[in-house]
């Protein structure tokens, strides 16, 4: 599977299991959330040591600009708050970092 993908699958498992979390925690939920909650985050673990890169620091550091694209869209398709141009400007300016971290060519 490519870099992509696995961030993407990575980002909604780990976005899933925080949120199990915030429903039990903040909006008063069955402890029992926290089952499926913990078993996203183990995915994200996995499927965020898939992607090819030699240092796990690097593979982090361009995931953060994924969470955050994928934060933003987790708002807006479960939670009902549309992103504002803040918002959607902070996002491209963190995917541009996560490119440039990702992709640079290293010798």
């Amino acid at each position: 599977m490519t870099t992509f993908p696995l961030y993407a699958l990575a980002a909604l498992a780990e976005i899933a299991g925080c949120f199990a979390a915030w429903a039990v925690l903040r909006d008063g939920r069955s402890a029992w959330w926290l089952v499926p909650g913990l078993l996203c985050l183990a995915f994200f673990a996995w499927a965020l040591t898939r992607i090819d890169t030699p240092f796990a620091g690097r593979a982090f550091a361009a995931y953060g600009g994924v969470y955050i694209a994928a934060s933003l869209g987790w708002m807006w398709a479960v939670e009902g708050a549309r992103p504002d141009r803040f918002d959607l400007l902070g996002m491209l300016l963190c995917l541009a970092g996560a490119g440039f971290i990702l992709l640079a060519p290293r010798g």
